[in-house]
């Protein structure tokens, strides 16, 4: 792979010698494109079909990328691409000035051009734009790929982006779908009274959630600091702080391992309301993205990871004590003390990790963890973790062993993760201390003291709900991507030799 993008083949470098040729001659000519700086458009490709009869026979701007060139001699057609997609242009001499015209001959594909044209529909009925004026806004010095087999390995795909978007028409809806559904998420919270806020990437504490940081330096302070790897802990210090609604939409930092779900850095939305717990919560995930799906889609009837989903509102919600009986077949509930439940674990073949203390509620996570969570194809809320694995997460009045905390799965894939907030400072600091012990026995991925935000707690923070919900899975899910890197522009890449 490397060295085919270090040597390219000889023909390719002859195309591109030939292309640098030409740039050369325009320069010697005055003619240097570059030194263009705008051309005024004033219509696209879709706008033209769209409103085609309204526009017939009108004169049109356009611009764009040219991706195919087709005709002899004094009679041209080429395939226009801009913003909104294809459209064809038809060039004939007799109807351009002569000059123009043989300048237009030697474009190649991959040149970025302005059209001064009239539209009109061709005798075969193609709508096209027929062209008066044609001017090189900009000269592609490298061939695109050959238009049959177009940009096709996947790991070139996403270092070489730009060139993936250009030749393979499909990849840019995924984006497209991204920005609405953000827009969706934005418009839903706002009408709800939310107000959006930025809080800080570089940290002198990681918290907020279990994960390691990447750690950096900040020179003047002479100083250690991590990237965020979430916006938890500011964003309820605002609470604390009486602003009752927040969110924030915003890259998290994690140095963690790459697979289809997981790249480093990704994008989550983070809120918290005041006066609400994690049912509320519910509420809000459930109405984001099956509204999303309405809106952008057309359907709450979707097809992800080979599943077909049901989006329809009136998601399932099940006690993570219910999914560990229904679908692993050990009824917790029933297990009166730790030692039982570790055992009962052990019996359909799960085991805790080592760093984990022998108990109840570890026990039953991991039971659900190993044998429950793959078993989840259509969006079913699971809800009351056990403490150990929520440590900002309000204890359950009905079971101090458990917290309400809920966990939104949707083809076995973690969507969003929501609490009814832990506003008890006392309580919170023995968790806190607990972590601690966790991290000292060399588990470097658990919470970090945060001294200014029990200061915070101890103020008052009122009973709130909050949530967090991946950005990037939402859209592999209404996109049907089936790897993380589809749906993120430039997803992490290893560097080439």
């Amino acid at each position: 792979m490397a060295e085919q993008m270090k040597k390219p083949e000889p023909d390719l470098s002859e195309q591109t010698k030939v292309r640098r040729e030409k740039l050369a001659e325009l320069q010697a000519a005055g003619e240097d494109p570059f030194q263009l700086t705008r051309f005024d458009w004033d219509a696209t490709s879709r706008q033209i079909k769209e409103n085609f009869d309204a526009m017939e026979g009108k004169p049109v701007k356009i611009a764009g990328r040219l991706m195919s060139k087709r005709g002899m001699g004094k009679v041209s057609f080429c395939d226009l691409q801009d913003k909104d997609g294809r459209i064809q242009l038809y060039a004939r001499q007799d109807e351009m000035d002569e000059a123009v015209y043989k300048k237009f001959k030697k474009f190649d594909i991959g040149d970025i051009v302005g059209v001064d044209g009239e539209v009109f529909r061709t005798q075969r009925g193609e709508m096209s734009v027929r062209a008066k004026n044609i001017t090189l806004l900009s000269k592609s010095l490298l061939p695109l790929p050959e238009k049959f087999h177009g940009l096709q390995d996947k790991e070139l795909r996403y270092r070489q982006r730009y060139v993936d978007l250009m030749v393979n028409p499909d990849v840019k809806s995924n984006f497209l779908i991204r920005s609405k559904f953000i827009q969706f998420m934005r418009r839903y919270l706002d009408d709800m009274g939310y107000i959006e806020v930025e809080t800080p990437v570089l940290n002198t504490l990681a918290g907020g959630a279990a994960a390691r940081p990447f750690v950096t330096h900040h020179n003047t302070l002479d100083i250690d600091m991590y990237m965020r790897i979430a916006t938890e802990l500011p964003l309820k210090r605002l609470i604390v702080g009486g602003m009752d609604r927040v969110y924030e939409i915003g890259r998290i930092f994690r140095n963690e391992g790459m697979d289809p779900k997981h790249n480093p850095e990704f994008t989550t939305v983070e809120l918290y309301q005041a006066y609400t717990d994690f049912h509320g919560m519910m509420d809000i995930a459930e109405g984001i993205l099956s509204g999303a799906a309405k809106e952008i889609l057309g359907s709450y009837q979707v097809e992800w990871l080979g599943q077909q989903l049901d989006l329809t509102p009136g998601w399932r919600r099940l006690t993570m004590v219910d999914a560990v009986r229904e679908y692993a077949g050990v009824d917790f509930a029933a297990v009166s003390d730790d030692a039982k439940a570790v055992a009962a674990a052990k019996a359909i073949g799960v085991e805790l990790a080592e760093t984990a203390d022998k108990t109840w509620g570890n026990a039953l996570y991991a039971c659900f963890d190993q044998k429950v969570e793959e078993k989840l194809i259509q969006p079913t809320f699971i809800t009351m973790y056990p403490v150990e694995v929520s440590p900002l997460t309000k204890r359950s009045p009905e079971d101090p062993r458990l917290t309400e905390r809920f966990e939104l799965f949707v083809c076995h894939s973690e969507l969003a993760n929501a609490y009814s907030e832990l506003n008890d400072p006392i309580d919170q600091r023995r968790r806190f201390e607990k972590q601690a012990e966790l991290r000292d026995r060399g588990d470097d991925e658990t919470e970090m003291l945060d001294e200014d935000f029990l200061t915070a707690l101890e103020y008052g923070m009122p009973p709130t709900g909050g949530m967090g919900m991946g950005i990037d899975r939402c859209v592999m899910l209404l996109t049907g991507a089936d790897t993380i890197r589809d749906v993120i522009l430039f997803p992490t890449m290893k560097p080439l030799d």
